[in-house]
């Protein structure tokens, strides 16, 4: 089967389609805006995740909320939330699924009644850490070819560019 050029699309009309270049050309290259190319590695990187912890049946989302758990023992739902970058509806179903499998309980504070503790089992930390090893793999990958200085300059920028401070007072010229 022959490859089709990029300039051999037609459309229906006979006119010839706009050309979509490839991943690295154009404004998908070192050309393109910032922001846009942080949303291209961000769902790159989302899917290259999904990929590889789709067998052990956890989600990208799923491996956050654990890590955070594990890291801040004790955090509310809203501050879990914050944390993992996602709302507090998409956390609630999160908790409630990692729930079901076995991963973490609930338990209810033993002053505040009310409110509601989320603990890791042993079972949900077996779980966070195969996925912390295929997740390090991935990482290691990425990582490849830059100097642990270059990869402490890119972790630096990254944390600048999602302060919520930084913001501040930006606005249309």
């Amino acid at each position: 089967m022959r490859k089709i050029a990029k300039q051999d699309i037609v459309s229906a009309r006979g006119e010839h389609a706009p050309v979509i270049p490839d991943l690295g050309e154009g404004k998908r290259g070192e050309g393109g805006y910032f922001g846009y190319l942080l949303r291209q590695a961000g769902a790159a990187h989302r899917l290259r995740m999904e990929r590889v912890l789709a067998d052990l049946g956890i989600t990208p989302p799923q491996f956050v909320v654990l890590t955070m758990l594990v890291a801040y023992p004790g955090i509310s739902g809203a501050d879990l939330a914050r944390l993992a970058v996602l709302t507090p509806q998409t956390v609630s179903v999160i908790v409630a699924n990692l729930e079901r499998s076995g991963a973490i309980v609930r338990r209810s504070h033993p002053v505040h009644g009310r409110i509601q503790q989320i603990d890791v089992t042993e079972g949900g930390r077996a779980l966070l850490k195969r996925c912390r090893a295929r997740v390090k793999k991935l990482e290691a990958r990425m990582a490849a070819g830059f100097t642990p200085e270059e990869e402490l300059v890119i972790r630096r920028w990254l944390v600048n560019v999602a302060r919520e401070d930084d913001c501040a007072g930006w606005s249309a010229p």
